[in-house]
């Protein structure tokens, strides 16, 4: 899937990171991968911005997971390049996955 596009939005964690998305990819995120999350950008917004808890990924030390309670726990997945960082997925969840701890509320 191209990251190339208009930007539907990007926001700043608090890890410094500038985490952004484009129209095509969200559209492809709640038609094909997650559509529980169509309408849901603002809790994926929130969660990066003040998320309670940041976990990086035991498998890609690239992959951060952002994880914020709203009406159930949500996980935001993150690839970051440096200061720059890109969407993956998000998705509600049952439990927080393995992974170091880097930031917590």
């Amino acid at each position: 899937m191209s990251l190339e596009g208009d930007i539907f939005f990007a926001v700043r964690t608090p890890l410094k990171v500038d985490v952004r998305t484009t129209v095509n990819y969200w559209a492809y995120l709640i038609t094909i991968k997650h559509p529980i999350m169509k309408g849901k950008e603002d809790i994926v917004k929130v969660t990066l911005q003040t998320p309670d808890e940041i976990r990086q990924s035991k498998a890609d030390k690239e992959t951060f997971l952002y994880y914020k309670q709203f009406d159930r726990l949500y996980c935001v997945v993150v690839k970051h390049m440096e200061k720059e960082g890109f969407l993956i997925t998000a998705y509600p969840t049952d439990k927080v996955k393995e992974g170091d701890v880097i930031w917590t509320r």
